[in-house]
Formats: structure tokens, C-alpha cells, sequence
């Protein structure tokens, strides 16, 4: 009887892993999967996937374009049913590209833009950063001096500073000064920037701002605002994470575009299975989630609205 009853055991075990081997394979490969907006996409494909009966694996490239292209082959050798690429620009994945274009399998990207053989995107950078920009313009009243913290490894970054460059050039007497960020070093390198910045612009010296390609450099700088005991200086992040929200929600970060990344990230499984059922006759597309912009006046109505938001 007890060897029954194992047998039946290790029958069922066997037919629970099989299953498993079963459910196509979801490959992501992230730029920083630590990161706040980067995990919350990640969690909302787990959650679809989890719906629709697929299995997630996620490789964090740490902004190496060379893991983010190795990372598409392991998952092309792994028989992935779909491959994902946050962040990282078409131009800088060729070979994993042209790994899944061999193979037949079908990558989108997050924030990387269309080209070559994906065959959708969300997430772009571009957009997101207009109603940023356009405050931070507004705000300054046209002059002044911005420090921009930007970071050109990855697409949406590029495509935001270039909204910024846009933007800025109507206004001729604001003066930009640049420097890029580093993955992972983000926050130290903020903090850095803007310490260096500070001192050239003491407090006094006219309209002051601080721009972020995304939030987490802005946290940093916002870091050494604080230790400077200065409140003249504006800040403006992008994304929308947890600590920008609580920044502003304290009067230290000015505003932020929240990102509902959660929602690119679950809507993307429906989009590729919607691709692998269109087959030849898939037009590759942009499906866009707008952004909304917090600030110190709207963040309590919008944390009412989306308190999921400060959890994530």
C-alpha cells in the first residue's frame, strides 16, 4: 500500500512538472530590474502571465548593452515563446535581435523603441517628458539655470533629453549644464552632480532647477539639497516611483510624470499574444500609457486614486 501511495506521489510530481515545462516561457531583460519602475513593469507581466498561464524570466543587464544582448540569446536558446527588452534602444541589441529573429521569436521592447525585427513597444521616454519640461519652463519663468542629470545608455533617457533639449531651446536665458548618471550609481552620482552644481549656483543667484531623466537621480541630488540646507532649487523627476511621490508629498521634489508601468507591463503579454495569433499579417505598433503628472498639489487626490502608487 505505502508503495502505492509514493508511486502515486511521484506520479502526480512528474505530471506537475511536465505541466510546467509546458507553459511558453516570457523572457525579460531589464536594464536594472531593481529599480521602481522596472520592477513594477515586471510585476505586471508576472501578473498576466500568471493569468494566462505562462512562465517569467528576468535577467538584469545592470545598463550593459553586451549582457542585454547575451541575455536574448540565452533566452533564444532556452526556447523562450517571447522576449522582452526594457529600456535598452534597438541600435544596441542587434545580435540578440538577430538571434530571436532566427529563431522565429518574437521580441518588444519597454522604453527601447521599434526597429529591426521587434514587433511593438510602450513605455516611450519621449512623451512622458513633455508636461515635465514644459512645467519646469513655466516654473522658471522663462530664465535660469538647470541641472539636467541624464543618462544615454538607455533609449527612454535619450529621447527624454532630447524633449528637454527641444523644449528648453524656445527659452533662450535658461542656461542647461549636463551630466550623465551612472547604472547602478544612479543616486551617489546624483547627490554628486548637484553638491558640485550647488556651489556654483549659491542660493540667490536666480531661478534654479534640477531635471531628472528619471526620478532616482533627482532623489539623489535632492539628497544634497537637504544636507545644504537649500530650498530655492526646483526639482523635477520622471516615473512617478514611490520616493518621488513621498518627496513631493514633503514639498522637496516639485513634480513628477507617474508611470503606470505596472499596466505596460500587463498589457504587453496581451499584446505579443495577440502578435503570435496575427502571425505574418502583425503590424508592428506603439500601445502608449499616458502619464500623470503629481505635484505637491495634486499628490494627495492622486494617492487616493492610485494608492497602490506609494507601495511600489
Amino acid at each position: 500500500m505505502r508503495t502505492l501511495v509514493f508511486s502515486a506521489a511521484i506520479a502526480a510530481l512528474l505530471a506537475n512538472t511536465a505541466f510546467a515545462a509546458d507553459k511558453p516561457l516570457l523572457g525579460i531583460v531589464s536594464i536594472t530590474a531593481t529599480e521602481a519602475n522596472n520592477a513594477r513593469f515586471i510585476k505586471g507581466a508576472e501578473k498576466a502571465a500568471a493569468e494566462r498561464n505562462w512562465d517569467v524570466s528576468v535577467i538584469d543587464a545592470q545598463g550593459s548593452a553586451d549582457q542585454a544582448n547575451a541575455g536574448i540569446q540565452n533566452y533564444v536558446q532556452r526556447g523562450a515563446k517571447a522576449i522582452v527588452d526594457m529600456v535598452f534602444p534597438v541600435s544596441s541589441i542587434g545580435a540578440g535581435l538577430a538571434a530571436a529573429d532566427g529563431a522565429k521569436i518574437p521580441v518588444v521592447t519597454w522604453g527601447g523603441g521599434l526597429g529591426g525585427s521587434v514587433i511593438a513597444t510602450n513605455g516611450s521616454g519621449g512623451p512622458m517628458a513633455v508636461p515635465i519640461v514644459e512645467m519646469m519652463v513655466k516654473d522658471l519663468g522663462g530664465k535660469g539655470d538647470v541641472l539636467a542629470l541624464t543618462y544615454h545608455t538607455g533609449e527612454v533617457c535619450r529621447n527624454r533629453e532630447i524633449v528637454m533639449d527641444e523644449i528648453v531651446a524656445k527659452s533662450p536665458d535658461i542656461k542647461v549644464a549636463k551630466n550623465e548618471v551612472r547604472i547602478p550609481g544612479y543616486f551617489e552620482d546624483g547627490a554628486q552632480y548637484a553638491t558640485a552644481w550647488l556651489a556654483l549656483h549659491p542660493a540667490g543667484s536666480g531661478p534654479l532647477a534640477i531635471w531628472g531623466c528619471w526620478d532616482d537621480p533627482s532623489i539623489g541630488a535632492i539628497s544634497a539639497l537637504r544636507q545644504a540646507g537649500r530650498d530655492d532649487v526646483k526639482v523635477y523627476g520622471i516615473n512617478g516611483n514611490a520616493q518621488a511621490l513621498e518627496n513631493i508629498q514633503k514639498g522637496f521634489m516639485t513634480a513628477t510624470a507617474w508611470q503606470d508601468s505596472f499596466t505596460e507591463g500587463y498589457n504587453m503579454l496581451g499584446i505579443i499574444e495577440d502578435a503570435l495569433k496575427a502571425g505574418s499579417s502583425w503590424q508592428a505598433k506603439a500601445a502608449e500609457v499616458p502619464a500623470i503628472v503629481v505635484t505637491k498639489d495634486t499628490v494627495d487626490a492622486f494617492l487616493k486614486e492610485h494608492p497602490d502608487a506609494i507601495g511600489q
